[in-house]
């Protein structure tokens, strides 16, 4: 059965990207000029955008209305999903390389205020080599909400599985984000927040477009752009490509200012796409169980 969900904290970055089908393009291109095989290929957008204002609101209104809707749709039917997700961060002012990970996410559940399904994760890495293998397995609330992790390559040939604090020194190491943050519905709820923050300032081009493809699957673009650099805006282009079938975000990424005037984006942020996602594939507790005897724990 598939859902109809749209939307972290970065992905809510997402919301913030403003650009034409050329900036669109341009930048996946700046994006992948040096790699040596595509992370996915992107087809250019209709030239359909525009600005778009909420009648004496902010131009924010109305991806925050779609963001609104989606939260409720994901909270009611989207029970859990698996994918391929690439991402690529810069930490302390490094640009890091893609990675590539399968991840199996159910959603967190609440019934009268408590939790009846638990967040719970399990990611095994592709690639690059130098990680390949690894794994990270972790359920809120479980295992003292500890996360189980073993290396891939030639480390996890040597050194045991590990039980890690989300937020430690170890688990942190080469992330922008823990591991409880993962995930479609955190992303549309700080998407809101952040969206909310922002609506106090001006200086905010939102712009939606049609047409624009990720691996041949038909998506919307919903970009931000932030004119000016203030210290209030952590960005100056972000964008959200939302999956026209699944109302779903699958890729986010985000810029700073460019750093010449005839640059139309500038360095890469942060960015993260979701490739052949699957909706409600059933995952069970066995899933996320580093006890499976499918893993390498």
């Amino acid at each position: 059965m598939h859902s109809n969900p749209l939307g972290r904290r970065h992905f809510l970055r997402g919301l913030a990207l403003s650009g034409t089908s050329l900036l669109v393009s341009r930048a996946i291109g700046q994006e992948r000029s040096d790699l040596k095989e595509p992370v996915f290929r992107v087809a250019k957008a209709a030239n359909t955008s525009g600005t778009t204002t909420a009648p004496s609101g902010h131009s924010l209104d109305p991806a925050l209305e779609i963001a609104q809707e989606a939260l409720g749709r994901i909270q009611k039917d989207l029970v859990d999903y698996t994918a391929t997700i690439v991402k690529r961060e810069r930490i302390k002012g490094q640009l890091g390389n893609y990675e590539y990970m399968f991840a199996k996410i159910r959603n967190r559940k609440m019934v009268d205020g408590r939790i009846e399904t638990p967040l719970s994760v399990y990611l095994r890495f592709l690639k690059p080599e130098d990680i390949k293998g690894r794994e990270v397995v972790w359920v809120e609330g479980a295992n003292g909400n500890k996360m189980r992790a073993h290396e891939g390559g030639l480390l996890g040939r040597t050194l045991p599985s590990v039980w890690l604090d989300p937020h430690g020194v170890l688990a942190m190491r080469g992330q922008l984000h823990p591991i409880n943050e993962i995930g479609i519905e955190n992303l549309v709820a700080e998407l809101i927040k952040r969206g909310e923050r922002e609506k106090q300032y001006g200086e905010c081009e939102v712009t939606f477009q049609k047409g624009a493809k990720i691996n041949g699957r038909p998506c919307t673009v919903l970009s931000v752009r932030h004119p000016e650099q203030r210290e209030h805006f952590e960005f100056h282009l972000a964008q959200i490509f939302i999956d026209d079938e699944y109302n779903l975000p699958v890729r986010y990424a985000a810029f700073h200012w460019p750093t010449r005037k005839d640059d139309q984006t500038g360095p890469v942020l942060e960015e993260y796409t979701y490739l052949d996602l699957k909706l409600n594939v059933g995952l069970t507790d066995a899933d996320f169980d580093s006890e499976n005897p499918n893993y390498n724990f």
